[in-house]
């Protein structure tokens, strides 16, 4: 036995469960490599944009108050604009989460009598309260904003012709969800977003095209904004705050979106002039340029994961061989007790809260149960090593994030140990595989 195997022993990991995973990554060595050749494209994107916007160690610095002058935060966001491909940025430690930044951007960009379209399907769970299909205080429903949704055929294609009917005269903005949420569809590529939006420009070409891009940056060495998207948005305890930002979200964009969304986020007039930074710059700007490096960790993982439990009979999206397009792994188990002993092994497997045991509860913005596993150091971030799902049919597990690929082997190989130990899957299973 190996150090490595004995320590994996140590750690509770079977010779059986370490055997299986090294027979695993045994053939995915030359995919490794295109993650890493991808993450060094990225990463020179990234120094290139801070080079070009001239930061300083007195970007590191934070202001208080008002904010006003705030060289960092402003030059934070021409580094974002670069790296996007965008006009302008709007990158704030004020954004909450990634619902926040979603909700920033259609409440700013959407006026009274206007539609929203989605035309990938359902939205995410806590933006159904947002938009008002699940009544709420201060939705979009509430300021006489419509809804319409135009589901994707059950292979994950769009139904064009469909789109094409609910598209009318009172559309102002459609949302394009690049990840797949808490559904098994495929997660969005980069070229099919850009399809999408050509479509829905041609029938409308004044019509506001904005992604959600949670989950997906720097997976591609193209962004949506490359390929026509309005707006991007997501939350920087994702991919782009590398596992450093502590809270934030960035909405990049046009002029007039980013211009929209600042008014709403602090107040007509005031926009982008205000708004402390604090102390979170230095984080900030470490986690972008991290990110690129961190992003390919986590796409490992999910690989990694994708190829461990498909041969064990579960119904994996992506499958083991696909290409990727963002970082989570949704692994269906079809009964709760599998959900709860895979979050519970990757819990196990943390830093932070080892100790602790999930359990599912009522989460705010969600319709049933959820349970998470989220040993980070910044809470809830999702780019550290994480698990969560709803405990509901079809029973699914949504896996993603990890800092360092080392820490995301280790980490799925203990929630697969922790269903071994639950007699969820077999030891015979394994061995079959070996």
């Amino acid at each position: 036995m190996s150090k490595l195997q004995e320590l994996y022993a140590s750690m509770g990991i079977s010779s059986t469960v370490y055997e299986y995973g090294i027979k695993i990554l045994e053939k995915l060595e030359e995919r490794f490599q295109k993650i890493d050749q991808t993450a060094e494209y990225n990463q020179l994107k990234v120094i290139r944009a801070m080079q070009e916007a001239k930061v300083s160690e007195a970007c590191l610095l934070g202001t208080t108050g008002y904010g006003y002058n705030d060289l960092g935060r402003d030059t934070l966001e021409q580094v974002y604009a670069k790296v996007f491909h965008t006009e302008d940025a709007l990158v704030r430690p004020q954004i909450t989460c990634g619902t926040h930044a979603l909700a920033l951007a259609l409440m700013s960009n959407l006026r009274p009598g206007d539609e929203l379209l989605s035309p990938v399907g359902k939205p995410y769970d806590t933006l159904e309260e947002v938009i008002g299909i699940r009544p709420s205080r201060g939705s979009l429903a509430e300021y006489g904003i419509t809804y319409r949704q135009v589901d994707l055929h059950p292979d994950g294609s769009f139904d064009f012709e469909n789109i094409r009917k609910a598209i009318n005269d009172r559309t102002r903005l459609v949302t394009i969800q690049r990840s797949k949420g808490y559904q098994t569809r495929p997660t969005l590529s980069v070229e099919r977003i850009g399809e999408l939006i050509a479509f829905v420009k041609e029938i409308k070409p004044d019509v506001i095209c904005m992604v959600d891009n949670c989950y997906g940056e720097f997976v591609e060495e193209r962004e949506p904004s490359d390929v026509g998207a309005d707006m991007v948005v997501g939350s920087l305890i994702k991919n782009p705050g590398g596992g450093l930002a502590p809270i934030g979200g960035y909405i990049a964009g046009t002029r007039e979106c980013v211009e929209n969304a600042a008014c709403r986020l602090t107040s007509p007039g005031l926009a982008k002039e205000v708004g402390a930074s604090l102390g979170v710059l230095k984080d900030f700007y470490q986690g972008f340029f991290l990110a690129p490096t961190v992003t390919a960790a986590a796409l490992k993982g999910a690989i990694f994961a994708a190829n461990l439990y498909q041969p064990l009979g579960f119904a994996v999206v992506p499958d083991s061989t696909e290409t990727r397009h963002d970082i989570i792994q949704a692994i269906t188990f079809g009964n709760p007790e599998a959900v709860i002993a895979f979050c519970q092994g990757i819990q196990s497997g943390a830093p932070v809260d080892s100790h602790v045991t999930p359990e599912p509860w009522d989460m705010p913005g969600y319709d049933s149960q959820v349970i998470m596993a989220a040993g980070a150091f910044v809470s809830g971030s999702s780019i550290e090593l994480s698990a969560d799902g709803p405990i509901k049919p079809p029973y699914a597990v949504y896996f993603q994030g990890g800092l360092t690929w080392p820490h995301a082997k280790s980490g799925i190989l203990r929630s697969l140990q922790a269903l071994l130990d639950k007699s969820l899957v077999t030891e015979q299973s394994l061995i079959t595989q070996l």
